[in-house]
């Protein structure tokens, strides 16, 4: 679990130029809209949802492109991806037609290897929801090491991020009489033993920060009332939040807190037996971990320890006691160059696997500790002409590795590794299209102020100018990477378009910097990297303003809405998906002001000024010709409130603009709860844009289906 610390800078220091002012929204005539299930707003939606199916459902194409992606969805001969949890079991949780809401199993590695493997149902959620009358979403789960019998099990509604808990028995396959419950909230929890837990959660006025999650950590034991679980710590309102947790591996058991200041800034402290709180002595913006005897470090800004500057995005390690005891001889295991960023890093028991991009493209690096430091080699199994990452290790049992390698135009592999020992390939995933004509090239585009901006175009090279989807997110310091994308090669590139992805500034392909480069004041730059190469696309022939579409969901919804109102003439169609785009009040609108440390702050004049110049929100003009926009959100999204595309929706009408609009009733920050709504809202999201950006709704000719896929569709066509 990574977490952050504080260094010798660790003062938060006040500008006195920054000047608060005050939020009057007394000019915002559709604030109305923000209220979430308001009989007002409830009619404003299902009269925006009837109208865009009505628009796009017409006729047998859009059922033919729905029946297409629900194949994908749920094709029985896809990867269960599964889970480790210590015990020798291989966990999944698997949904297709006949289990919407899904089945959490687990079987043996010698049934997992089976074409088709005998599995162990454990939880039936399609059934407990009917049962219970609820409609369940799998949130997740966690068990309780060694036996891995008593279990933390998270149940969403309508897939929403607050979630129930509640205790269940993997032996009895019973939830557990009297166990640990916790009622529906953004709730933190984790083992401590066989009768405690760490928790956090909603506990009525003062238990929680103005981001909305838990500020307050209470180790609470079985049978009593949580309302009177010990406080072991207290945030302030102000920070993102605070949560506690147990390393719970053999020999090294411990327990931490973690404050966390902001996106970027924690401070965390180990909690000795005796009640001592002892800070864990890292720069607060920085990763940490522990694993074993061994404490990793992954500073966000440069680091000046005695004489030495360790770089942003460079990872060290040394001895955890020893660190605390004051050593600080770290060994340095990656520093970063101009080309190359870590991407991440996973333990074995005994070893380190390290995974780095160079210019987007993946390596995994195998690392050993021995008595001259830590010898490296490349880690056996992995492909060189293809995209590789872990999937799995279990670091408190083995040397066993899961790696899935996969790239644009090949299905994934799962491959099982051991170090030191052989390596076997477990599952290879089917295609959905085929690839012959096609190819990946990887272009750079220049952006305004120099930078050369990576992207990835997949399509036919020597086709003529044509339809093409362009993928952004640029934040957060998240990294888009080549993966197999069932829906898009079946939806898109089967019919002729060409699809595009853009590694732009505020993302982590590039590691810190290229993510601070495009922070707060500088987030200008993310989308002029956008813009350019939307410019560079037409430059190289590959399509025309016309025939261009974008797309992107969250704070990719952000920079769709930016680039709608800043560079309307680059596109022919927008999509933005659950997106962020009133910038004046996204703080105050659930879990918007922990994304302070991104963007900025709204209450603050220096701040707004530069949210102002780009918020879409407030920069939609009448005499502007906007391409056709489509947003796509869900009431049941407690991240980013679906009040902004809602508002953007009835602005952009307004002032005259083509605008659809659908919200999912449930679904959460995915916008679908279940494979049938998620196919919808692919398939309506596709039918938007084939029809916008093509020179016919159709596109070109659809490749045929695997045959065990000719199947019919409503409206009596055939798909294929």
């Amino acid at each position: 679990m990574s977490t952050a610390g504080g260094s010798g800078a660790d003062t938060d220091v006040g500008d006195s130029s920054r000047v608060a002012i005050s939020t009057d929204d007394s000019d915002d005539p559709y604030l109305w809209l923000e209220d979430l299930d308001g009989p007002q707003a409830a009619t404003w939606v299902r009269e925006r949802n009837a109208e865009t199916v009505a628009a796009l459902t017409a006729g047998p194409q859009f059922a033919a492109r729905q029946a297409e992606i629900r194949q994908v969805l749920d094709a029985d001969d896809r990867i269960p991806y599964p889970a480790w949890r210590g015990d020798g079991f291989y966990y999944d949780l698997w949904r297709d037609a006949a289990h919407p809401r899904g089945l959490w199993r687990r079987t043996t590695l010698d049934q997992y290897r089976r074409p088709e493997p005998e599995w162990d149902v454990l939880l039936d959620l399609d059934a407990l929801a009917e049962r219970e009358g609820e409609n369940w979403v799998w949130g997740g789960v966690a068990t309780l090491p060694p036996q891995h019998r008593r279990c933390l099990v998270r149940l969403s509604r309508g897939g929403a991020d607050a979630v129930v808990v509640r205790e269940y028995d993997l032996v009895d396959r019973t939830f557990v009489d009297g166990g640990f419950t916790v009622a529906e909230a953004k709730t933190d929890v984790c083992w401590i033993d066989a009768d405690h837990i760490w928790i956090g959660t909603d506990l009525g006025p003062g238990s929680l920060t103005d981001s909305g999650y838990p500020r307050v950590v209470r180790r609470w034991r079985r049978g009593t009332p949580l309302t009177e679980a010990d406080i072991v710590y207290e945030a302030s309102t102000t920070d993102i939040g605070a949560y506690g947790w147990r390393d719970l591996t053999p020999g090294f058991e411990r327990d931490f807190v973690t404050r966390t200041v902001d996106f970027y800034r924690s401070e965390s402290y180990l909690l000795t037996g005796a009640g001592e709180r002892i800070r864990i002595p890292v720069p607060k913006d920085a990763d940490w971990d522990v694993h074993r005897e061994w404490l990793l470090v992954r500073p966000r800004t440069p680091w000046q320890v005695g004489d030495r500057t360790h770089p942003a995005g460079g990872l060290l390690a040394i001895r955890f006691t020893g660190f605390l005891a004051g050593d600080r001889d770290f060994d340095v295991l990656f520093e970063p160059d101009d080309r190359t960023s870590l991407s991440g890093y996973t333990w074995t028991r005994n070893h380190l696997i390290l995974t780095t991009l160079t210019d987007v493209r993946s390596r995994l690096e195998l690392l050993t500790p021995d008595e001259g430091g830590w010898r490296r080699e490349p880690l056996p199994g992995v492909p060189v002409d293809q995209e590789s990452c872990v999937v799995e290790t279990d670091p408190d049992r083995d040397d066993a590795y899961l790696i899935a390698s996969e790239g644009f135009l090949q299905p994934a592999t799962l491959r099982l590794g051991r170090v030191g020992g052989g390596v076997e390939t477990l599952k290879r995933a089917p295609a959905f299209f085929d690839p012959d004509g096609l190819a990946v090239r990887q272009f750079f585009a220049t952006s305004a102020d120099g930078t050369r901006v990576p992207y990835f175009v997949v399509g036919d090279p020597a086709a003529p100018a044509g339809p093409t989807l362009l993928h952004g997110y640029g934040g957060f310091e998240v990294s888009l990477t080549p993966g197999y994308d069932g829906i898009v090669g079946r939806g898109w590139l089967a019919h002729g378009g060409t699809y595009v992805v853009a590694n732009i500034r505020g993302g982590g392909e590039y590691g810190p910097r290229w993510h601070r480069a495009a922070l707060r004041a500088d987030r200008i730059r993310a989308f002029e990297d956008f813009a350019a190469v939307a410019t560079d696309l037409v430059s190289r022939g590959i399509t025309t303003p016309a025939m261009l579409g974008i797309e992107g969901g969250s704070n990719g919804g952000l920079l769709m809405g930016v680039m709608l109102t800043r560079h309307p003439a680059l596109v022919g169609a927008v999509v933005a998906n659950v997106p962020l785009l009133d910038m004046r009040r996204y703080h105050r609108l659930l879990a918007g002001a922990s994304w302070m440390a991104e963007y900025g702050d709204p209450d603050v004049a220096e701040d707004w000024a530069f949210l102002r110049d780009y918020s879409p929100y407030h920069n939609v003009r009448s005499p502007e010709r906007y391409p056709p926009v489509l947003f796509v959100t869900s009431t049941r999204d407690d991240r980013v409130h679906p009040g902004h595309a809602r508002k953007m929706t009835a602005r952009l009408r307004e002032h005259g603009h083509d605008v659809s609009y659908y919200e999912n009733v449930e679904g959460g920050h995915g916008a679908a709860a279940n494979n049938e709504q998620r196919a919808f809202i692919e398939a309506l999201s596709l039918e938007f844009l084939w029809r916008r950006l093509a020179p016919s709704p159709d596109g070109l000719p659809r490749q045929p289906l695997r045959p065990h896929e000719q199947t019919s569709v409503p409206g009596g066509r055939a798909r294929g």
